[in-house]
């Protein structure tokens, strides 16, 4: 477990719909049989995030009642059909003015990804200006820890579904990539193949 001292903040994207999977909101998703929203809330505590905030979107009111997140600050996003730019861009605003130096973001559909690999990125949190990555390969991936210093430009250029993308691509010199291949395997849950292949 990391000591981040509550700089770094947990924050977990959970509003998509899952328009490939039959329209099914991914938070609902069960994994060992809980939720997959419990799973990857509970994973960034564990790997040492004092505080999770979580975007939620499509179901929100069933996601709420049907979950567990009790100790998490929930965060609806009601423009979520946009993508997951606006989650983002949402979770970023709920952080400010909380003292959060750097936000861990995860992604809802990942629970390959687990605290080990969140536990690494903290780790390489040293002030505002601190942008890693979780790396696979020597590919980038996530979750991904972006300093305060660089909220505003994230949230400039987070549009559609490209998250931090095009920002970390702008920026990718600054970028701390942490390997994580030994620890973590980075599938998204995107189609009922996904869903049968990972968690049924």
């Amino acid at each position: 477990m990391t000591d981040n001292d509550g700089q770094v903040a947990g924050l977990l994207l959970a509003a998509g719909g899952g328009r490939r999977l039959g329209g099914r909101p991914k938070a609902l998703l069960e994994h060992r049989g809980r939720p997959l929203v419990e799973h990857a809330a509970g994973m960034l505590r564990e790997a040492g995030c004092t505080r999770v905030h979580v975007v939620l979107g499509a179901r929100a009111d069933a996601v709420r009642k049907q979950t567990d997140l009790s100790g998490c600050v929930l965060v609806d996003n009601p423009e979520w059909e946009e993508g997951m730019g606006s989650s983002l861009r949402a979770g970023l605003e709920s952080l400010r003015g909380t003292g959060a130096t750097g936000a861990l973001v995860s992604l809802v559909d990942q629970p390959g990804i687990g605290p080990e690999a969140a536990a690494r990125l903290l780790a390489a949190h040293r002030s505002p200006a601190t942008l890693a990555s979780a790396s696979y390969g020597g590919k980038r991936g996530h979750p991904v820890l972006l300093g305060a210093d660089h909220w505003a430009g994230v949230a400039a250029t987070a549009t559609g579904d490209q998250g931090a993308r095009a920002y970390l691509k702008a920026h990718a010199d600054a970028i701390t990539l942490v390997e994580c291949a030994d620890v973590a395997r980075p599938y998204d849950i995107d189609t009922a193949a996904d869903l049968a292949r990972y968690l049924e």
